[in-house]
């Protein structure tokens, strides 16, 4: 029986498939793009196969929706859908349409030719989604690659530049590197329990916690730790946000980081990996003050965001200390609802700097934001709702986020890394107003006319601004859903039909 209590013998071969289908989908789509690309003329390649690779997107999200229709296990327990993946397949699906739309203009500016590039960002996000299904995790591993190898490339993508294949090389041996701490953590597991799979390391678990199962958890948790780029595993992050094309770091900050997020949640609760508490105490305390203490300092505004990128992995990684007690549904939604909250404020502030940037991306140091209020008042205002999102400023989804964050941490009393936390965020508070501050009281450096906002940038903006808006006005939905997938991830036998709301949106 699987975890479901479907009898694998009875279930329809053609369930596995609708199980796997969003994954299908953008696999399809993107072999689509790369078959294309040299039937179709240069210079209309940018929207005729970026509209090819939004059409994909838009169907995978469709097939999401008939997927959670029939959760259950797939392919020999390998897959498992449930509402926990169904939501982060949901998130990266939408990422990557985000980051598809805002990189109409941006590869036209850039001179970049777009087959690859919209199929790169597909066959990513088939890692990403697979991230968050798979319960085995040799088959974890295997999609963190897929997600990796995409990213890699991507990162690189400015070919012209030397800082971009110097940022890709960075990435590409230093993600190496990493990947072979989580697969040894993997190999580890596998002699501290006898399997690869997180329901059978479960039950292992429960019953006893060998020793080596706790060297296994640090090697893993080192190799997934780089992925979301938390302390002390963050050295690449600054070099490789500033190299990338800047579309593809609003993906990379966002995307994978939700989905290796989705992968820890299921590896440290419903594996119950023993051993985390003080690697995630640590790891969190350490991503929040070095993320925020060195952007105080950043001239560049990806590099000030890689840094944010770094604090906020910290902040998010509070939920992940909560223990695996009666409270721990409230940690693992409150780190689901975040990943939300900052996936739109982040998307949002990365297509404000892509099409600020210019050709070769020569505007993106912080004295080319000021006087942006006068020069282009809705770039500037849709920015600023980003930044005081940042920040965690009521009325927007990065407030509540930051909320609810350490609203579990303290149930969890946990109330030293809360206060690190907080002090953290009035830190942070300095360098997002520096940047409004800017826009607003100090004159431009040039006072040319800045080019039109396109079509695609005009609805990520508007998408991702109302999204950060109604996270922060109207969280309730989002939290009562993130709550059950809690439930159903560390309860997966029990029914999650009558999960009541947290008293703190009450």
């Amino acid at each position: 029986m699987n975890p479901g209590g479907e009898s694998m013998q009875t279930l329809p071969l053609g369930v596995d498939y609708i199980r796997f289908l969003p994954e299908i989908v953008l696999s399809i789509f993107g072999m689509i793009v790369m078959v294309l690309d040299p039937l179709v003329d240069e210079q209309r390649s940018q929207k005729h196969l970026g509209m090819v690779a939004l059409l994909g997107t838009l169907t995978a999200l469709a097939a999401t929706l008939l997927m959670s229709q029939y959760p259950g296990s797939a392919f020999w327990n390998m897959i498992q859908v449930d509402s926990f993946s169904v939501f982060f397949h949901f998130l990266v699906i939408a990422v990557a349409a985000l980051v598809i739309l805002s990189s109409y203009e941006y590869m036209t500016v850039q001179r970049i030719r777009a087959g690859e590039y919209y199929g790169l960002i597909l066959f990513g996000a088939v890692g990403m989604a697979l991230m968050s299904s798979a319960v085995e995790l040799v088959l974890i591993f295997i999609a963190l690659e897929i997600s990796s190898i995409s990213t890699y490339i991507l990162a690189g993508f400015r070919r012209r530049e030397a800082i971009s294949s110097e940022s890709s090389i960075k990435y590409f041996l230093l993600g190496s590197f990493a990947t072979a701490f989580f697969l040894y953590g993997v190999a580890l597991m596998f002699g501290a329990t006898g399997s690869t799979s997180i329901w059978q390391i479960s039950q292992v678990l429960h019953s006893r916690v060998p020793l080596l199962a706790y060297v296994a958890t640090a090697f893993m948790f080192v190799g997934l730790g780089f992925k979301v780029a938390s302390a002390p595993f963050h050295v690449w992050t600054p070099d490789v946000y500033e190299g990338a094309p800047a579309p593809i770091v609003g993906l990379m900050s966002t995307g994978p980081k939700a989905a290796v997020f989705a992968v820890l949640l299921r590896i440290f609760f419903q594996a119950n990996a023993p051993g985390r508490f003080w690697l995630i105490w640590v790891s969190a305390a350490l991503s929040m003050t070095l993320g925020n203490v060195a952007a105080l300092v950043q001239t560049n505004i990806k590099r000030l965001l890689a840094y944010s990128s770094i604090a906020h992995a910290g902040y998010l990684l509070i939920a992940f200390a909560v223990p695996q007690t009666a409270i721990a549904d409230t940690g693992i939604s409150s780190a689901m609802f975040y990943t939300v909250a900052y996936a739109a404020m982040n998307v949002g502030a990365f297509a404000v700097v892509s099409h600020l940037a210019g050709a070769g991306e020569h505007r993106v140091e912080l004295e080319d934001y000021a006087g942006l209020g006068r020069r282009s008042p809705l770039l500037a205002a849709t920015l600023t709702i980003f930044l005081l999102s940042l920040i965690g400023i009521p009325m927007t989804g990065g407030f509540f986020a930051k909320f609810y964050v350490f609203s579990a941490a303290l149930k969890a009393n946990l109330v030293v890394l809360t206060i690190i936390g907080v002090i953290n965020s009035a830190i942070g508070a300095y360098y997002y107003l520096r940047v409004i501050v800017l826009m607003y009281m100090r004159e431009p450096r040039e006072e040319t006319a800045l080019p039109r906002v396109p079509i695609g940038v005009g609805i990520t903006l508007a998408i991702t601004a109302i999204t950060t808006i109604c996270l922060g006005l109207f969280p309730g939905r989002v939290v009562n859903y993130s709550l059950r997938s809690a439930h159903e991830l560390v309860h997966p036998e029990m029914s999650a039909t009558d999960i009541r709301r947290p008293s703190v949106i009450r």
